[in-house]
């Protein structure tokens, strides 16, 4: 049986998280005058257009806000997730033009890049949390337990159509190659001591 729709959701948000984790990585070294880690920041945006913004937020945006709105829940926070979803997507253009751009040697391109990528983080660290704590729980008391499945299944389904056999497993496993080529995949190194 296919992951229940909060639970798949909420899986995805990991994958954004730990693009997030780069983001802040490329904007330390950027901000200490490294050089630009420009292939893993265009790659890192690009799984962020591709599977953040063209296909998680596309299933919120078709399945899991009309359920919500026509239920009458949550219909002025669902209106600020989804002009959050537009300015995200308007950042990410900028992050992928820079970062496949001048980012490496021109100050002006790695201010840009450092204040789109902060931006991204800022608005997306809360934007997440609230889809976890508040939205993907209310999807529960409005869709029934048959349409939940069907809802389950129709997720999948597009999964596997944008992603291939590899699905979801196959994006984790990009995020993982950026991470190792920045020296940020060993969990350990993130231990307070």
């Amino acid at each position: 049986m296919p992951v229940a729709p909060p639970e798949d959701l909420m899986r995805e948000h990991g994958v954004l998280k730990r693009v997030l984790l780069i983001y802040r990585e490329g904007i330390r070294r950027l901000q200490a005058g490294e050089q630009a880690p420009a292939r893993a920041l265009n790659e890192s945006a690009q799984i962020i257009r591709s599977f953040v913004e063209d296909y998680h937020a596309h299933l919120e945006e078709q399945y899991v806000f009309p359920r919500l709105e026509r239920a009458g829940k949550l219909a002025d926070l669902i209106a600020v997730l989804r002009t959050q979803h537009q300015r995200g997507r308007v950042l990410t253009d900028r992050v992928l033009a820079t970062s496949a751009g001048a980012a490496a040697s021109d100050q002006p391109a790695r201010d840009a890049l450092v204040q789109d990528m902060s931006a991204f983080v800022r608005m997306y660290e809360p934007h997440e949390a609230r889809e976890d704590t508040v939205v993907f729980p209310a999807l529960r008391d409005v869709v029934p337990a048959v349409e939940f499945r069907d809802m389950a299944e129709t997720f999948e389904d597009e999964e596997h159509r944008r992603f291939g056999q590899a699905g979801f497993q196959g994006v984790v496993d990009k995020v993982a190659d950026i991470e190792k080529s920045l020296g940020i995949y060993d969990l350990s190194q993130f231990t307070v001591t």
